[in-house]
């Protein structure tokens, strides 16, 4: 057997067995070794394979746009964006709206609240459901990328691309869960619909928060990297994945999202608890997929 013919079994095995090869990580060093980091090639390369974690948020970075293209503008415009980081969270502690015991997350909010103009009189009123939004994700993304910055712009950049450019479409993902779900088991959607479990599902935890603090951190590694135009869709995925598990629960003794033997507050959590069972992170082809677009860069 070949050399060639060797590492084309491996591949495939590795494949079939959920572990990636090492041609993805060459592959992903040869692109950014480029001059001008070609953003086409790093979307198509963050839509087929997860990202190492020693590029991961370098290549989140240039992909919504808080660094330009071109490797010798990183350093200067990075100088940029610590700066105005620090301004602003040296202006929340200036007006004791943060202080050391506030947690990272919430500064986060504060901070991105202040830079939008809608910095709340006190830290005491009531959150709106956008706060909410930011603060799930932004939890996300502090399990997932260490640097106190890089994990705030790349929150901020991540929540306005979706509030800015796919709010709009938020309204059509049930619709797209029930033709999915459809489309993998026709008999659980049937039994959801008897149940009239449909309209009770989380929608909200599901497509507003972008699955963050319902999947684990692990499955959403690959989320904002699955950067596709015209693909909001397919954010459903994970959702038909996680209630298309072989579905025993659903039709066995245990009643899961069954009315007659669970409320609705039990069954959510049993579907929630189930995400967590279930090893997401193998399944690449269900890995939602984000339709954002890098901000565009002068040339």
């Amino acid at each position: 057997m070949t050399d060639d013919s060797q590492r084309n079994f491996r591949s495939v095995y590795y494949e079939k067995v959920g572990f990636r090869g090492v041609e993805e990580k060459k592959s992903l060093e040869i692109l950014l070794k480029d001059d001008r980091l070609d953003i086409e090639k790093l979307c198509t390369f963050s839509q087929r394979f997860p990202l190492p974690s020693l590029y991961r948020a370098l290549v989140w970075k240039v992909l919504l746009g808080i660094l330009p293209p071109h490797h010798e503008s990183h350093a200067r415009v990075m100088a940029y964006r610590k700066e105005q980081y620090s301004d602003v969270l040296h202006a929340l502690d200036v007006i004791r709206f943060v202080s050391d015991a506030t947690p990272q997350v919430e500064v986060f909010l504060y901070m991105h609240r202040l830079e939008s103009g809608k910095l709340p009189r006190s830290p005491s009123f009531p959150l709106e459901p956008e706060d909410e939004v930011f603060l799930a994700i932004a939890k996300a993304m502090e399990e997932m990328v260490e640097d106190s910055v890089d994990c705030y712009w790349i929150t901020r950049c991540f929540v306005n691309q979706l509030d800015s450019k796919y709010r709009d479409f938020l309204p059509q993902l049930p619709k797209a869960f029930e033709q999915y779900l459809n489309l993998e088991d026709s008999r659980l959607l049937s039994h959801l619909k008897a149940c009239s479990a449909v309209s009770r599902l989380p929608y909200d935890l599901w497509f507003k928060r972008c699955f963050a603090g319902c999947l684990p951190e692990p499955s959403l590694q690959s989320s904002p990297l699955k950067l596709r135009q015209s693909t909001v869709c397919i954010r459903s995925c994970p959702s038909v994945d996680s209630a298309h598990p072989g579905s025993c629960a659903v039709f066995t003794g245990r009643g899961w999202l069954n009315p007659q033997k669970q409320n609705l507050q039990t069954q959510r959590a049993s579907c929630t608890t189930s995400f967590y069972r279930r090893d997401l992170s193998l399944h690449g082809s269900w890995y939602p997929q984000w339709g954002l677009e890098p901000e565009a860069w002068g040339h």
